[in-house]
Formats: structure tokens, sequence, C-alpha cells
């Protein structure tokens, strides 16, 4: 008995571990995300949005009440946004306090994704 106890809280252990993943990308709030969308411009016919514009969202508006108040999330490297759970909320308030950088916050995030939302186990900024 005692030895199948051990073995089902070895595979539950690398059943959780499966389920981590690492996302790199940039730092945004939700509420801005949706600048950095890749879309075709009706005007132009050209492509904006994008990591470019991800990259180029500063310290001073991931800080402000109402962009702190709708949550932070990581725009990916395939240009998607995942939302933070509340803890990963709390750990990107954090590091972007901690931060003296002024724009283009690359984190790495590991956690388990779920739809559009990842559960946030880790969160660092990158140099």
């Amino acid at each position: 008995m005692k030895k199948l106890l051990r073995l089902l809280i070895v595979v539950s252990g690398f059943a959780m571990a499966a389920h981590a993943e690492e996302i790199k990308g940039i730092l945004m709030d939700q509420m801005c995300s949706g600048k950095a969308d890749l879309r075709i411009s009706g005007a132009t016919g050209t492509l904006v949005g994008g990591r470019i514009v991800a990259e180029a969202h500063t310290r001073e508006c991931l800080l402000m009440p109402e962009c702190q108040k709708s949550g932070y999330g990581v725009y990916t490297n395939d240009n998607k946004f995942l939302k933070f759970d509340e803890a990963g909320n709390r750990k990107a308030l954090a590091a972007v306090k901690a931060s003296s950088k002024l724009d283009d916050f690359e984190v790495e995030v590991t956690g388990e994704v779920k739809g559009d939302t990842i559960k946030v186990a880790t969160l660092k900024v990158l140099p």
C-alpha cells in the first residue's frame, strides 16, 4: 500500500510539472493590450500593432491605477495576449516597481496555461 501511495505521489508530481509552460513575451496591462493586436489598417492596408507596439509600452502606463486595476498579462512572441491570474498580477506589479526599466518589459513567465489565462508560478523581467 505504501508503494502504491508513493507511486501516485510521484506520478501526480510529473503530471503537475507537465502542465507548466515557459512563456516569453512583453508584460502589458489588459486595458492597453488591445493596442498590440496585430491587424491590417483599413486606411493604408499595412500591418499595425504587434510586438513593436508591445515593446513601446511604458513603465509609467503599467503603474497607472486604472491599468493596474485591469490586471496584467504577457504579449507572447506569437502575437497572443495571455492574462495573469491574481497571483500573477501581484508578481507583475512587484516586478515593475522593482525594475528601473522605462519600457520594453520583456519577461519570462512559467505557469499553467488554460485558454487565454496563465496561472503564474514565476515571473522574471529580462534585461
